[in-house]
Parts: C-alpha cells; structure tokens; sequence
C-alpha cells in the first residue's frame, strides 16, 4: 500500500454544491489540506456509487475511512479538530446552530438553492434542456423571503446562531454563495445580510470557492469582489 496516498485527505466534490462547499470551508478554516478532486457524477465513469451508496457528494476521504453527509462531515471535523470551534459548549447553543444547519440545508435548499441551480445552471452543464422560468421566479422570490429570516436573526446577533461565527453561518454562507455565483441574490434586498455575507466573505477560508470557475458557467462580475 502506498502510504502516502492513504493519508492523503481527499475531499470529491462538484464546485457550485452547497453541500460540497459548506466542507470546504470548514476544512479551510480549520486549516486541514485537503486535495480536491472532481466528481462529475452524471457523466460515465463515476464511482460515486461505490464511494457512497447514496449516490450523493461530499464524500471525505480522511483517517482511512470515506465519510459522507455533511453535516455529519462537519461535526467530525470540528470534534476531531477542535480548533477554532465551529458548534458552541452548551447544549441549547449546539442545538440553535443544528436548527439553522437543517434550516438551510433543507428548507432552503429545497425553496431556493436546489430549483434555481437546477435550472439555470445543472441543466446546462448537463445538457438535460432548458431552464423553466417559472421555477427560477418561484426560486428567486423564496430568497428575499429567506433574506427576511435572516435579517431578523441579525438584528439581534453578530452571527445568524448568536455572537460567535458557527457552523451555521458556513452552512448559510455555501448556499449563498452558490445562488451569488450567478447573481441571483439582490443585495439591496437586506443590508444587514450583506453586510453579514461580507464578513463571512472576507474570510481566509472563502478565498477558494471565490476561485471557482464551472465551465460553461461564468461568475458574476462581483461574485469575488470582498467589496459588492
């Protein structure tokens, strides 16, 4: 056995995935090296199935073993590397920053994230037809309501979980960036997300997905401007 290789921390991924991204940015901001391979699982040839039987990314291949889910990623990562914490001592703290990950990762997922990106961007890439307008416009107004949420969060706290940056703002922060990527995130919606976004942003941990580039799909002229 190559050794070398099995201690390599292999992360596959697809670059505008939420999921993928959410553990890239924890792994960066815990200052794991990780090497980033590419998993096109539409196309032949990919051995997601094998990888997870799920059939979904990230998949983390780490101390030997292939992990999947994120947020069983994320909480792995931030038990087994405890420095800087991303999910807070108490239990009532953990649990807010659990609640807002679900948040996220489902409803928003599932009303803004999943529908936008599918259609303006998957369908494209896998040559799987046109957009559906009405889908998009439906997406798109689900993310000024989302924005809604968030600002009301923020006006009570420095970060979306309380007054220190958690797992929650990551996980916020990769479906945002995502929708941003394409410009599909009005700005002048909420300035207390903004300004939120731009903290996060601004993070050493950020400036890798801020060098993503999907063939085919351009980023937005701002997507990596620290100042938008």
């Amino acid at each position: 056995m190559n050794n070398s290789s099995h201690s390599t921390i292999r992360l596959y991924h697809i670059a505008l995935s939420p999921f993928c991204r959410k553990v890239r940015l924890v792994l960066a901001e815990k200052r794991i090296e990780v090497e980033l391979v590419e998993d096109r699982f539409w196309e032949p040839g990919s051995e997601i199935q094998r990888r997870n039987p799920a059939g979904k990314l990230p998949v983390l291949r780490m101390d030997g073993r292939l992990l999947a889910e994120s947020q069983a990623i994320c909480e792995y990562l931030d038990e087994t590397h405890a420095h800087p914490a991303l999910m807070p001592h108490s239990a009532i703290d953990r649990y807010e920053v659990r609640r807002l990950c679900s948040w996220f990762d489902d409803k928003f997922n599932a009303e803004c994230t999943r529908p936008v990106m599918n259609e303006r961007v998957w369908k494209k890439v896998m040559r799987a037809g046109y957009p559906d307008s009405r889908t998009v416009k439906a997406g798109l107004s689900a993310i000024r309501y989302h924005m809604d949420y968030m600002k009301s969060l923020l006006e009570h706290r420095r970060w979306l979980a309380g007054d220190v940056m958690t797992l929650a703002d990551f996980t916020a922060a990769a479906h945002i960036s995502c929708l941003d990527y394409i410009s599909d995130v009005d700005w002048t919606h909420s300035s207390e997300v903004q300004e939120w976004y731009a903290k996060i942003k601004s993070r050493p941990a950020f400036r890798s997905l801020l060098a993503d580039h999907l063939p085919g799909v351009h980023p937005a002229p701002h997507y990596a401007l620290l100042d938008f």
